[in-house]
C-alpha cells in the first residue's frame, strides 16, 4: 500500500530510519504519538487488551520496545520483536510520514494540550540522567556497528516560564527536534492528513482521563479485542495512572537501562490543565499567536479541546 517516500526523523535519542525494512506482522499495533502526550499509558491499555492480565511478567518497555530509540541496538530490539507470540504493540515518537505504511497495521495516535506537554517534558529532562543515557546509547550503537553522533547536554533556562517558551518558540525543524510545540503540532498533523486506507485511530489524553474505561472499551473494538465482561475492572484499574506510578520499575519506559533518576517521577502529575497556574491572560495571547501561526486551524482546534 505504501509507495511514499519517507520521511527521516532523527534527533540525539532516535533516529527513524531504524523503521526501513521492518517486517510488519498482519494486526500489528503501532503506538505513534508526540512526547509526553499518554504514549506509556497508550503502550499500558494496549498491554492490558492483548495480554488480558492486570500484572506484567516483563517490563511494559520489552513487550513493547521503541524501535527508533537509539538506547536499545536495533538488532536486539528486532530480535525481541521477532520472537513475541502475542500480538505486538510497537511504540514510536515518529510521525505517521516517516513510518511505512501497512493495511493491516493499526496506527494509533495520542493528543493532549500543548501546554501541558510543555510542562511535562520538563520535568522529563530534569528527571533523565545523562550519563546513564549517552552510556546506553554508546553501547547499542556498538552492538550495531555504527559510530554515534556526539551529543550534548541542552542547555537549561533559569525559570519554569523561560523553559516553556523556549519550547513554544522553538523554530527547530520538526524533523531535528525531539520536542516543541512545532514538532508537537507537525506530528498530529501527519495523522488529520493519513493516506486514504491508513488504519489510524486518535485518542485524547483529555478523554483518557475522564473515561479511562470507555476509551478502554472503545480501544478494544478499533482493535477487534474481546474481553470478558468480568475482566475489564481488574484492567481499567491496572490501566490508571496511579496504578502504573506505583509499579513504575515495570511500566516506566527503558528502566533496565537507569536512564531515569527516579522511575516514579516519569510519572510526575499526569493531569490536564497545569499550564493555568503558569500562563495570565498576555501569555496566553502570546501562546495562541504562536500556536496558531504554525498549525492547521483544525489540529489546533482538536488538541485544545477549543480553550484556545
Amino acid at each position: 500500500m505504501d509507495e511514499r517516500e519517507l520521511v527521516r526523523y532523527r534527533g540525539p535519542v532516535y533516529d527513524s530510519e531504524r523503521w526501513r525494512g521492518f517486517a510488519f506482522r498482519p494486526g500489528d499495533i503501532v503506538i505513534s504519538t508526540p512526547p509526553k502526550c499518554g504514549t506509556t499509558w497508550t503502550q499500558m491499555m494496549c498491554a492490558l487488551l492483548v495480554l488480558q492480565e492486570p500484572v506484567l511478567e516483563q517490563p511494559l518497555s520489552v513487550l513493547s520496545p521503541w524501535l527508533d530509540m537509539l538506547t536499545r541496538a536495533r538488532l536486539d530490539v528486532v530480535a525481541d520483536l521477532e520472537a513475541q507470540r502475542h500480538r505486538r504493540f510497537i511504540k514510536t515518537h515518529t510521525p505517521l510520514d516517516g513510518l511505512p505504511l501497512d493495511a493491516s497495521v493499526t496506527y494509533l495516535c495520542v493528543g493532549r494540550d500543548p501546554r501541558d506537554v510543555a510542562l511535562s517534558m520538563d520535568n522529563h529532562r530534569e528527571n533523565i540522567d545523562f550519563a546513564a543515557f549517552l552510556a546506553a546509547r554508546n553501547a547499542a550503537a556498538l552492538v550495531d556497528g555504527i559510530t554515534p553522533d556526539p551529543v550534548t547536554p541542552p542547555p537549561g533556562a533559569d525559570s519554569e516560564w523561560q523553559r516553556f517558551w523556549a519550547w513554544v518558540d522553538d523554530d527547530t525543524p520538526p524533523t531535528e527536534s525531539a520536542s516543541s510545540l512545532l514538532r508537537t503540532l507537525r506530528h498530529l498533523q501527519t495523522f488529520w492528513d493519513a493516506p486514504e486506507g491508513a488504519d489510524v485511530v486518535m485518542l485524547h489524553f483529555d478523554d483518557l482521563r475522564a473515561d479511562l474505561e470507555g476509551q478502554m472499551r472503545a480501544l478494544a473494538d478499533r482493535l477487534a479485542i474481546t474481553v470478558p465482561e468480568q475482566r475489564w475492572p481488574e484492567l481499567v484499574h491496572a490501566a490508571t495512572f496511579e496504578d502504573m506510578r506505583a509499579r513504575a520499575a515495570l511500566t516506566a519506559p527503558d528502566v533496565q537501562s537507569g536512564i531515569w533518576r527516579d522511575n516514579e517521577r516519569f510519572f510526575h502529575r499526569g493531569t490536564s490543565g497545569q499550564w493555568r497556574d503558569l500562563l495570565d491572560d498576555d501569555g496566553l495571547e502570546r501562546y495562541r499567536t504562536r500556536a496558531k501561526a504554525i498549525g492547521p486551524s483544525d489540529v489546533i482546534d482538536w488538541v485544545h479541546r477549543g480553550s484556545l
